[in-house]
């Protein structure tokens, strides 16, 4: 065992010692004041059953009463220790049954053995020390008892054994074993404790170390937001050149795996909701690696979507080393438009996330490539499909991840399901986008009740 270890062992030995000392003090001045008060009021019973010798027997009693009461007074001053003080009446009252004993004849014999049994009953009871205090009390009143009845008594061992010494030697023994039990439980029971209020110490300590460092990481993490937020296009650049577009974004922790990119440039609008694997510190990481990337490879004069997608998958791959080795497999999900503000042509080109598109209120949905932005164990040399299509006045679009539809709640806890968010869009797509984005966190709200957000959710949508 190591020196520091030793040292604490050591402490702690110190501490439930002192803890039973205190423990065997409060038990022990208890118990000796019973001894004085009960030793007297069994007086009566000394004049009921051997009046003829209750003087002699009444005088031993206040002497054994008065020098526990004195050894009680003078505890502090003479510094005793809890045993002794509990020693000294319990010895003396034993040497005073055995005096009274050996004057009693057959019948007072038995009527004075529940004095005996009282006093070892009480002792276990009310007594806490080692096993040789309880040996010692033992061997002098055996040899008080063998002194007092040599001397005194007309008896013979087996009137004395059947009149009451056997069942008091019984009690005695169990006594002995009564205490020996309650002070070893005793004593275990305060080492538990102490055990546990050391344990309990620690883990208020690590507990205060975890919640300093969980605060220092929620601070940097709640800056870190800050800084995704700065990389996010305001809703007033979108609300320039899309007028009747909404943003619903909602990050399931503080920062988000999902993020949402515009761009303007030549009449022309690019938007994009992008979904990274991972959501909270890793999906963020990924989103800003995903905001860099299409920022460098969305030029300032036109290109289709498809292309876009095919060039930032091989920057994704390039950036996050993904080699045919490589057993990396992060990237993003992606749904990227282009809207030609001259022509009113639509395109579009998807990694997993759809378009959806409701005119008259039928929805057309254009499927995305089951491909993500990033390696994977395909053809990653295969070209994103690029849609086009002339958008007409009244249309409404929506592109999003997935996290709106994988949302759990509802009856049974289930995913809200891809079919059901559709039929959510078809139902809600004729409202200002206010509405629109009310109506939404109403309906996620009430889906998910108490259940808690799994993933980040993001929608965007435009009527033209």
């Amino acid at each position: 065992m190591s020196p520091s270890n030793l040292l604490k062992q050591r402490a702690l030995e110190v501490e439930w010692e002192e803890a039973l000392r205190r423990a065997t003090i409060k038990y022990h001045i208890a118990g000796a004041w019973v001894a004085v008060i009960f030793n007297l009021i069994f007086g009566a019973t000394d004049y009921i059953n051997v009046n003829h010798h209750f003087e002699v027997f009444f005088i031993f009693r206040l002497a054994v009463s008065s020098i526990t009461a004195i050894t009680l007074v003078l505890r502090k001053p003479l510094n005793i220790s809890a045993d002794f003080l509990i020693f000294v009446p319990v010895l003396l009252i034993s040497v005073q049954n055995a005096f009274m004993w050996s004057l009693m004849d057959v019948d007072d014999l038995q009527k004075h053995t529940l004095a005996y049994i009282a006093l070892f009953i009480g002792a276990g009871m009310l007594v806490l020390w080692k096993i040789y205090w309880s040996i010692i009390v033992v061997a002098l009143s055996i040899a008080a008892n063998i002194f007092f009845l040599v001397r005194n008594s007309t008896l013979g061992l087996e009137e004395i054994l059947a009149s009451g010494g056997l069942l008091t030697g019984t009690v005695m023994i169990f006594s002995i074993i009564l205490i020996q039990t309650r002070y070893n439980l005793t004593k275990r029971e305060i080492i538990a404790r102490l055990s546990l209020e050391e344990s309990n110490k620690k883990l208020n300590e690590q507990k205060k170390i975890i919640e300093s460092k969980n605060k220092d990481i929620t601070s940097s993490i709640r800056y870190a937001k800050k800084i995704q937020e700065a990389i996010l296009p305001s809703e007033k650049t979108i609300a320039k050149y899309l007028p009747k577009s909404l943003v619903y974004y909602r990050p399931r922790d503080i920062v988000s795996g999902d993020f949402y990119w515009f761009k303007h440039a030549d009449d022309v609008s690019y938007i994009a909701a992008v979904d990274c694997t991972g959501h909270g510190v890793p999906g963020a990481f990924m989103s800003m690696i995903g905001n860099t990337i299409l920022n460098k490879v969305v030029p300032d004069n036109r290109t289709k979507p498809g292309e876009i997608l095919d060039e930032m998958r091989r920057e994704v791959i390039k950036t996050m080393q993904q080699g045919e080795e490589s057993s990396q497999r992060d990237g993003m999900d992606i749904a990227l438009c282009t809207i030609d503000h001259r022509t009113n042509v639509i395109e579009y080109a998807g990694a997993f996330n759809p378009l959806c598109l409701f005119r008259n209120g039928e929805l057309i949905e254009i499927k995305a490539d089951r491909m993500p932005i990033g390696s994977y164990f395909g053809n990653i040399d295969k070209p994103y499909t690029n849609h086009s299509m002339e958008l007409k006045p009244g249309d409404v679009f929506y592109i999003y991840s997935d996290g709106f539809q994988d949302q759990i709640g509802g009856k049974g806890d289930r995913k809200y399901s891809s079919k059901k968010f559709k039929s959510l869009l078809q139902s809600i797509h004729r409202h200002s986008p206010q509405e629109q984005l009310e109506l939404l966190e109403k309906e996620i709200t009430e889906w998910r009740r108490d259940e808690e957000q799994l993933d980040d959710m993001l929608i965007m949508g435009v009527q033209v």
